[in-house]
């Protein structure tokens, strides 16, 4: 049975990215909103893709807690394998992935990424909810509970999916306005893109390795991928 503890987990950091979902875009002035959400709102910056994206992880697992304590483990395996796929493919990379190109950008020149005006729209506790927080609640889900990852080849097929779909997005947004998504991306020539958005891919996969690698070191030889379970 999920010890209480993880349920009591799940339910609060659930909460709090529905929070954080909710406020974000009615926060600031009409005219900073309008700035800023134009263009497809949450689907033009990862940032708050990955809040969406975070919010549907922990309600999966709450769900998979609730299911787990009414019905027992065996009538709930498929919503216990898509909230282990979920995690392991998309949620655990992509707040690593947020968290590590953004504070970087940031230390090395805060304009790439997060020009110093969007201070009077954000202010520091929010922008650490959006790109501090999501690791250490990454972390946490980590330690508390096993994962069982897919084979390698599905989990990085499937994290590449998700990267050319959100690159898809930010260039199909600058074909239609002239802009680019986040200012890092003006100062690149088409060779830099490519090399920027390939050496994103190789951290991304790094991360889905380094996440499986600290998913055995937890758990050990019980984690088994799913498709070598009975």
């Amino acid at each position: 049975m999920t010890k209480t503890s993880t349920c009591i987990y799940h339910f609060l950091v659930l909460n709090w990215y529905i929070f954080l979902n909710y406020y974000i875009p009615q926060h600031g002035t009409d005219h900073e909103r309008l700035k800023l959400f134009q263009d497809g709102v949450q689907s033009k910056y990862l940032t708050l893709l990955n809040l969406l994206l975070q919010a549907i992880f922990f309600g999966v697992a709450c769900l998979d807690d609730v299911l787990k304590r009414i019905q027992g483990r065996k009538d709930i395996k498929f919503i216990t394998a898509f909230r282990d796929l979920l995690f392991t493919t998309l949620a655990f990379p992509i707040s690593t992935f947020v968290f590590l190109v953004f504070w970087s950008l940031f230390l090395y020149d805060r304009n790439l990424i997060y020009p110093k005006a969007l201070d009077n729209v954000f202010p520091v506790w929010l922008n650490h909810a959006m790109h501090t927080c999501i690791l250490p609640f990454s972390l946490v889900e980590v330690i508390l509970r096993p994962h069982h990852y897919p084979t390698k080849r599905t989990g990085l097929i499937l994290l590449a999916a998700g990267a050319l779909s959100y690159i898809t997005r930010v260039i199909w947004l600058h074909f239609q306005t002239g802009t680019w998504v986040y200012p890092v991306f003006a100062t690149l020539g088409p060779l830099g893109m490519a090399a920027f958005f390939s050496l994103s891919y190789i951290l991304s996969a790094s991360i889905y390795l380094f996440g499986e690698k600290l998913n055995y070191w937890k758990w050990g030889d019980m984690m088994q991928p799913w498709t070598k379970r009975k």
